[in-house]
């Protein structure tokens, strides 16, 4: 009886505990000597992944930018910075949490996350788009009609194409590929004419082929994602902090380098460039940076 007790008590204690750390906001946990900890991804490439057992990427360099603006504010120069990785399945929980402030990878922001957590302006936009062939004259959905169309099993970008073809009739032959590679693979030996997946992946993937100039990647977005840095859901004064750089970094236009060098020059580990420009959709987001999204 006492064991249950005394369990009880200690479960009070820390739930209490935990509660007061969540009440505190990010900036005044560090004014007072506490550490920022970024999550990171291990394989999002170019987002945030791990090369030579060093967290790094386009979403780590801009929160690594916002970790400096953070010193500033707090007045702690000697912030201590702490990497912590999450998945997929995990993330949200480590910002929800508290476990994490800021989770620096390639996390869609939309209407249902919004619920839980909170996100800053995008840092990029991504969507389904076409790999084919270098020759094809292939250059958009519609231009299928007929064609066979190879799409990753379980995927969103699958789902999408589907719901198209039904409601445009355009009596496309959509097949489904258990992976991305095979999916490729598909369009290289002319067995598909297209592959359909978010673009992002798509310039990854070309890249990483024996002959990368053998495919291109075309059409407009059939669907749309804009990733963010996720962030704690109420905390108003370091989410404050945060939306106001990444604003600084679009409206200066120092953001661009920046993407250029992961989406645009060669990186590790394979010390190829994806050769993915910034996007239509992304140059006229960035032209009024804000954080509110209407997904």
């Amino acid at each position: 009886m006492k064991t249950f007790h005394w369990k009880a008590v200690w479960g009070v204690a820390a739930l209490c505990w935990g509660m007061a750390v969540s009440a505190q906001g990010v900036l005044e946990r560090v004014t007072v000597g506490g550490k920022l900890v970024l999550a990171y991804r291990e394989s999002s490439v170019p987002f945030s992944y791990v090369d030579a057992g060093k967290p790094l990427g386009y979403a780590v360099e801009l929160c690594q930018r916002i970790a400096e603006v953070v010193r500033k504010k707090t007045g702690r120069k000697d912030m201590e910075v702490e990497f912590v990785p999450v998945t997929s399945a995990n993330r949200m929980e480590t910002i929800e949490k508290g476990r994490a402030d800021m989770e620096c990878g390639s996390t869609t922001n939309n209407a249902e996350r919004r619920q839980v957590v909170a996100f800053t302006v995008p840092h990029f936009i991504t969507g389904a788009r076409l790999l084919v062939p270098a020759q094809s004259n292939v250059d958009r959905i519609e231009d299928l009609s007929g064609k066979k169309l190879v799409s990753t099993k379980g995927t969103t970008p699958l789902k999408a194409v589907q719901q198209i073809n039904r409601e445009r009739l355009l009596q496309i032959n959509i097949v489904e590929a258990p992976d991305h590679a095979r999916a490729v693979e598909m369009v290289e030996k002319g067995e598909a004419d297209a592959f359909a997946m978010d673009d992002v992946l798509l310039y990854g993937l070309a890249s990483n082929r024996p002959n990368p100039a053998a495919l291109k990647v075309v059409g407009k977005f059939i669907t749309t994602e804009p990733l963010a840095i996720m962030l704690p859901k109420n905390d108003p004064a370091f989410k404050k902090v945060v939306d106001d750089e990444m604003r600084r970094l679009i409206t200066s236009r120092e953001i661009y380098p920046i993407y250029d060098k992961w989406f645009a020059q060669p990186i590790p580990p394979s010390n190829r460039a994806l050769n993915l420009p910034v996007s239509y959709l992304l140059r006229d987001f960035w032209r009024y940076p804000t954080d509110q999204v209407p997904f």
